[in-house]
């Protein structure tokens, strides 16, 4: 697994073995990018100079794919032990650690935020139905900004029920993955 593009593009991601984790595959990743950099939900992409959510973290593909391209901070939020291992080694392999934040918690009942995020990354283990309820308490303790785009990777067959406060804007199917566009409505 690498990042696609912008400045680290080509540089390997490291995945702790086992099913710990499910990478996103380089493909979907490129297609969500090209999403948010010529998509409809802002004149610029998405990502650029802004401060990015990566929540079930796993390796940091979807938050260090943003800084690669130009966003300017990242907070990663991941409670597996292995996970945040393989996470931390990918930010100091990338020269990324003075732009990131790594969190172990449970997406669930996060921690208070140091600020308010204009693009958060929800990728929860497949069919573990965690993905509404961790946006929910996302919202709640003030972690999105007003009107945050969220993008929420569930597999394909998978159900998502959108929360109170969003609204769905669109949704993409990429093999074995569904990806949902979110925005928060103006917290």
């Amino acid at each position: 697994m690498r990042i696609v593009a912008g400045r680290n593009r080509g540089r390997r991601l490291l995945a702790p073995g086992g099913t710990i984790v499910r990478p996103t595959s380089e493909r979907a990743r490129e297609a969500l990018f090209n999403i948010l950099a010529h998509g409809r939900f802002a004149p610029t992409p998405v990502y650029q100079d802004a401060r990015v959510l990566d929540v079930f973290a796993g390796t940091g593909a979807f938050g260090l794919e943003a800084l690669s391209r130009g966003a300017r901070f990242a907070t990663f939020i991941e409670s597996d032990p292995e996970a945040r291992a393989a996470l931390a080694a990918n930010i100091e392999g990338l020269g990324e650690a003075g732009r990131t934040r790594i969190l172990a918690a449970d997406a669930t009942a996060p921690p208070r935020p140091d600020g308010p995020y204009e693009l958060a990354f929800l990728d929860p283990p497949y069919r573990s139905a965690l993905a509404s309820p961790a946006l929910s308490a996302l919202a709640k303790t003030g972690w999105l900004a007003p009107s945050a785009l969220i993008v929420v990777e569930i597999s394909a067959r998978g159900e998502f029920a959108t929360p109170e406060g969003f609204t769905m804007i669109e949704e993409r199917r990429y093999g074995a993955g569904r990806l949902i566009f979110l925005r928060a409505a103006g917290r």
